[in-house]
């Protein structure tokens, strides 16, 4: 069965397949590198809602669309929320949308697949580690681009050093390096890497071991998993968004994303 959520706005971005006893959920916005903006992240919510209460749906693969798997927030709405006269509350908003869909992710009471079909950038880190499990393709990297645009990678976080620790998350949130598949399968971020063909089957592979136990059992785990060893992660992702809304007001933020979209070198202060 395939389904798309419709709210009569045209061209939806998500997209919903249900095989089986797998959910393949699909960032649709290719030609926009799969970005996140408000309608993006408000749909996603609203088809993870769903997929909760179908009993027949024992496990969720999240991928995106094309050659991305996500290039994190759509730039374009981050640059007219800074042009807004309520600029502030639109940050705040913005921040606390993306937190909600976070602990929405990690309350789901069923696996979550990753499927990083090829590059997952800032908020597209986050979405990642967001689910349970992660299987890449050899195409894909990580990167928090974050600095180089004067802003704070807040929201990502909390969840990063929560999946592989404190150390290797610096390296990522400080640097802004850009981690290859098998550099990234290496230090935890992916547990496995295949070949870009091969990905939507062997997520579906994980779907099916994880369709064969007990439902109750599973989201028991996951409670145990995020909310009792993760018990601090609800209040860092609380205090994220904060810091996250914050690190747009700043003048750093002003010139790192005029200086990206003018395509050149920023000048910090």
């Amino acid at each position: 069965m395939t389904n798309e959520p419709n709210n009569g706005t045209g061209v939806e971005d998500i997209k919903l397949d249900v095989q089986s006893h797998a959910a393949v959920v699909t960032l649709n916005r290719a030609d926009q590198r799969n970005a996140l903006r408000r309608k993006t992240i408000d749909q996603l919510s609203q088809v993870l809602e769903n997929i909760r209460l179908d009993k027949g749906v024992r496990a969720v693969i999240l991928t995106g669309a094309g050659s991305v798997f996500c290039a994190g927030m759509d730039l374009k709405e981050m640059e007219a929320a800074a042009d807004a006269d309520n600029a502030h509350d639109l940050w705040h908003e913005d921040a606390l949308i993306f937190h909600d869909l976070l602990l929405q992710m990690l309350r789901f009471p069923k696996p979550l697949i990753a499927a990083v079909n090829g590059p997952a950038l800032a908020g597209g880190t986050g979405l990642f580690l967001g689910c349970d499990l992660v299987v890449a393709s050899e195409t894909a990297f990580v990167s928090l681009p974050e600095p180089l645009r004067g802003i704070v990678a807040a929201m990502v976080t909390p969840l990063l050093a929560f999946r592989i620790g404190a150390g290797q998350s610096a390296r990522l949130l400080l640097t802004a390096d850009r981690f290859d598949a098998m550099e990234s399968h290496r230090i935890g971020l992916f547990h496995e890497v295949t070949p870009p063909d091969q990905l939507v089957a062997r997520a579906a592979e994980i779907a099916a071991s994880c369709a064969k136990c007990a439902p109750e059992a599973l989201m028991l785990t996951k409670k145990m998993l995020n909310e009792t060893v993760g018990e601090h992660l609800t209040t860092l992702l609380g205090a994220a968004a904060a810091v996250s809304a914050s690190a747009r007001t700043t003048e750093a933020a002003a010139e790192g994303l005029a200086a990206f979209r003018e395509k050149r070198a920023p000048d910090w202060k």
